[in-house]
């Protein structure tokens, strides 16, 4: 069942704004409307893809091979390149390194071991000053009285592997985060490597790493190589500790947590500016990206998205729940119009 790129998605708008960078509004199809009071009263455009078992092209909308920023869905690739570099990470450690963790307790507590543990402190971590970015963990931080910091950063497990990865290696620390960096070279390698396509365009990423542009077709493609890779493998060993330990990967309110708990050998991340990557454990994968950058209509569309890979679990309808408020109740939602 396959669309092809550029296909509308159906909406019963009767007119549409035009999409992004001044293109005809056709090009970019609805995935999500925001039903308001039974009225709708907005939509979010995208692009998505979805793949079948044997990796083939099942299901497209929008323009899923051109390139996108895919943000923290790169963070296996990253996770794996610092293994691949040498440094022994496994259970919950590999998944922090892997993680935009809620900065939950527990999250932060490991980012300090594992700094303690490689010899290093929080001044080394090239990340920026930050409040966790779950918003009950937020308020929990500051009613404390604490100042946004390095470690608070949902990327500082990242981060921590990184210097770690340097440290095994003699590579300098101070500059991990150049895209020239052997680290960084590495991570690129990964990338290419498991989606298949070249890196087309390199930027910064909010935490400051180097930040790598592949389309969403490449970036399902390097998550089902993650499902599939032979054990023992550095794909595989990412994998198998997200999956393992959702918890460090996302927090305990967060819709990654949730599926991979929820639907047992599922491996999923998400990334700012709505990008989100899922693969099963048979190899089915998808990938997607709202247009807009507005996360509320990311569970609805990968809900959908799950759906049509025929996946049924209570899990999907958790996550395709995306409730609209009038007056602090809820009067309506997001929803997938394909």
């Amino acid at each position: 069942m396959t669309n092809e790129p550029g296909a509308p998605a159906p909406s019963p708008a009767p007119s549409a704004p035009n999409a992004p960078h001044g293109g005809p509004a056709s090009v970019v199809p609805v995935l999500a409307e925001v039903v308001r009071s039974g009225f709708v009263e907005g939509h979010h455009r995208g692009s998505l893809v979805l793949l079948a078992a044997d990796g083939s092209v099942e299901f497209t909308l929008g323009d899923p091979d051109v390139p996108v920023f895919p943000r923290s869905s790169n963070k296996p690739m990253q996770a794996a390149a610092v293994l691949r570099a040498g440094l022994d990470l496994s259970g919950e450690r590999l998944a922090l390194a892997a993680a935009s963790h809620s900065g939950e307790d527990f999250h932060l507590d490991l980012v300090r071991t594992m700094l303690t543990e490689q010899g290093l402190t929080e001044a080394d971590l090239g990340t920026p000053p930050d409040l966790p970015v779950d918003k009950e963990e937020a308020r929990r931080y500051l009613a404390a009285g604490r100042e946004p910091s390095k470690i608070a950063m949902n990327c500082s497990g990242k981060h921590t592997a990184m210097l770690g990865a340097c440290r095994h290696n003699g590579w300098p620390t101070a500059s991990y985060l150049d895209p020239e960096h052997p680290l960084q070279k590495l991570v690129r390698t990964v990338i290419e490597e498991t989606s298949g396509e070249p890196v087309t365009a390199v930027g910064t990423d909010g935490c400051g790493a180097p930040l790598m542009a592949i389309s969403l077709t490449g970036l399902a493609r390097a998550f089902r190589h993650f499902v599939l890779a032979e054990p023992g493998t550095p794909e595989r060993r990412v994998a198998d500790a997200m999956r393992a330990h959702p918890e460090y990967v996302a927090g305990t309110r967060r819709a990654d947590t949730w599926l991979m708990a929820g639907l047992p050998g599922t491996l999923s991340k998400t990334g700012a500016e709505a990008v989100q990557a899922v693969a099963l454990e048979d190899g089915r994968a998808l990938a997607l990206k709202i247009d807009d950058g507005n996360a509320r209509a990311v569970g609805p569309v990968m809900a959908r998205a799950l759906e049509l890979l025929g996946v049924k679990a209570d899990v999907v309808e958790r996550i395709a729940k995306s409730p609209v408020l009038g007056g602090g109740a809820e009067v309506g939602g997001v929803r997938a119009t394909f």
